[in-house]
């Protein structure tokens, strides 16, 4: 039996195997897919669409499986053929000499050692006469779907969902296809094709209804999904009010689902229905180096605080673990504590409030500083990826340094605008970030005002193709402190540069820059932070297997007593390789560098070990 110009329905392949008896033994099979034309280019789609080809060296693969997949594949065969533009094909898939889709679902038999499978494509079609319509203003089909052209059928379905789309852009939410003439001429090899569209009325959207939710009340859904009642129909809108309540964090899942038919006042009944995420969640994370020396950190979250999707979250940090402690060498251990409160939907469907307030102790090599921080603002989602944040925040600080001690306390203004396109966050192969923040910071006394900036671009490349095994990974960091003398600036809000963060290979910020200046006490030469700093860091991500990669990467850091690094700036760099385990909280990192410039160039190996990319 040969199968032609038509499909063969699927049986469901668990049901087969549930079913089958237990004393059907897996062996090893043979499968073969033979092109008649031998075409490789359509071979290889019908390989990849093939349920067979995909089961062959697969371990246990019962004679069952087999079967139920050969009898599914005369449909999809047949489906991959007509999305290449043949409509007169035909199929054979011989299991051990018989036609597969002759052997009953229940009669399979006790092995399979061979499956054969024969496609003849046909000719190719082309497109003759194409009507699709009635159109709304501006609907572009998609080129191709014209006379002369390929007859794929990917191409008819992509122009119905066009034309739908087209007319759901202005307003007529229930436009659909109402009629189809599609005819294959096969003397000809054409393919004629009408579609006729049915626009509906044109609608407003009527009141949100909401369900699924538990613990979010349904006045702060609709608030935070902000889709506008009375205003005409837009699927645009529609996705907004989806990602708004994604971001939220408060829920596993998110639909608004447009209603059937037309409600009281050619409204549009839409439906949010939402499943909440657990509130309550723990976290913990760890790094080590050589240099910086082990880092812990811990937070505990509550994704709906007060029943409205507000978002509070407290974190702890132990960084720079390492057994020295006090002023001098490398400084002791970093203690941060935090507190933050957020709340969608705030003014706007697209503002957020936030609030913070930490307290740090930084043990640093130049300087010991004890400070809480606090600020209140307002972040606004402008569009996708893009982010801006405005806010007030107030600084009190003892600093000590080897030359004074002194409290002071500053009023900020930061600023701060964030552009996120990469593919995946936690382990980008394409696309960038940006992050930029401005801060200007206003002292008890003139000097002690300023601005501080700092630039964060990171950009991703992958070679190859979707397969691609090499990523190019590529991070600038920029910093600048105006206004502030250098000696009565913050200490934290000068640069340094070395260790994880920085440069790699090169001890934990191991550039600065030496002044002599006479504290009433005579000429002393002290070790200070650089009013501003450059950084670059590349990488070369290869994967070796699913799991496994590799990296090479080189740094570079420079810090300057200027405005802005120039030809006086001290600069060092480092270089190593490294390897990446992925697991399902993202891959663990493994990091050996080595400085390349300066005294110690190639004398000294540092080790760096986390969860996650370096950058």
């Amino acid at each position: 039996m040969r199968w032609t110009k038509g499909g063969f329905g699927a049986v469901a392949m668990a049901a087969l195997v549930a079913i089958a008896p237990a004393n059907r033994a897996p062996m090893a099979q043979e499968v073969t897919l033979d092109l008649t034309t031998g075409d490789e280019a359509l071979a290889q789609i019908l390989r990849a669409n093939s349920l067979v080809v995909s089961l062959e060296g697969g371990a246990d693969r019962d004679a069952v499986e087999y079967v139920a997949a050969a009898r599914a594949d005369y449909r999809r065969l047949l489906t991959a053929l007509y999305a290449a533009g043949h409509y007169g094909g035909t199929v054979s898939i011989l299991i051990d000499g018989r036609e597969a889709a002759g052997i009953a679902p229940l009669d399979a038999p006790a092995a399979v050692a061979r499956v054969e499978i024969t496609v003849d494509p046909g000719p190719r079609f082309t497109f003759g006469a194409v009507g699709i319509g009635p159109l709304a203003p501006g609907t572009a089909l998609p080129p191709g779907l014209t006379q002369g052209e390929v007859a794929r059928s990917t191409l008819i379905e992509a122009g119905a969902q066009a034309a739908v789309a087209g007319w759901r852009a202005q307003g007529h939410a229930l436009a659909q296809v109402a009629g189809q003439d599609i005819r294959a001429f096969h003397g000809a090899d054409r393919l004629d094709v009408a579609l006729r569209l049915a626009p509906g009325p044109a609608l407003t959207f009527g009141p949100l209804s909401v369900s699924g939710n538990e613990a979010v009340r349904s006045d702060r859904i609709r608030a935070i999904a902000g889709l506008p009642e009375g205003a005409r129909f837009d699927p645009a809108a529609i996705a907004r009010a989806q990602e708004r309540l994604r971001r939220t964090g408060a829920f596993a899942s998110v639909a608004l689902i447009e209603g059937e038919a037309p409600g009281p006042g050619s409204t549009l009944p839409v439906t949010a229905q939402v499943q909440e995420m657990v509130p309550r969640r723990l976290g913990f994370g760890a790094e080590v180096s050589t240099t910086e020396g082990l880092s812990l950190n811990a937070f505990w979250l509550h994704r709906n605080l007060l029943g409205g999707a507000e978002r509070l979250r407290l974190d702890a940090a132990v960084t720079g673990i390492e057994g020295g402690f006090g002023l001098g060498g490398r400084g002791g251990p970093d203690l941060a504590l935090g507190l933050s409160f957020g709340r969608p939907a705030t003014l706007s469907p697209d503002m957020d409030l936030t609030a913070a307030l930490a307290l740090e102790r930084l043990d640093e090599a130049d300087y010991l500083l004890s400070q809480i921080t606090g600020n209140v603002g307002l972040l606004r989602h402008a569009r996708d990826g893009l982010t801006w944040e405005a806010g007030l925040g107030l600084i009190a600080a003892q600093e000590t340094t080897p030359w004074r001690a002194r409290s002071y306390a500053l009023v900020t203004l930061p600023l701060r605008a964030t552009l996120e396109r990469r593919d995946d966050p936690l382990d980008a192969t394409s696309g960038y970030f940006l992050d930029v923040t401005a801060t200007p910071f206003l002292g008890a006394a003139r000097p002690d005002s300023g601005l501080r900036l700092m630039a964060d671009g990171r950009f991703y490349h992958r070679f190859g193709g979707a397969d691609g095994r090499v990523t190019l990974a590529l991070r600038a960091q920029a910093g600048s402190v105006l206004g502030a003398d250098l000696l009565a600036a913050p200490r934290d809000f000068l640069f340094h540069s070395g260790g994880g963060g920085t440069v790699r290979g090169q001890p934990y910020q191991d550039l600065g820059i030496a002044i002599t200046r006479d504290f009433g006490t005579g000429p002393q030469t002290v070790r200070i932070g650089g009013r501003s700093f450059a950084g670059l860091q590349s990488e070369a991500r290869i994967r070796v297997t699913e799991s496994i990669g590799a990296v090479g990467f080189l740094d570079l850091g420079a810090i300057d007593l200027a405005d802005f690094p120039g030809e006086g700036a001290e600069w060092h760099a480092g270089a190593g390789i490294g390897l990446r385990y992925d697991t399902a909280i993202g891959p663990i990192r493994l990091d050996l560098a080595t400085p390349v410039s300066g005294d110690n160039a190639l004398g000294a190996v540092q080790i760096y070990i986390g969860i996650g990319q370096a950058f």
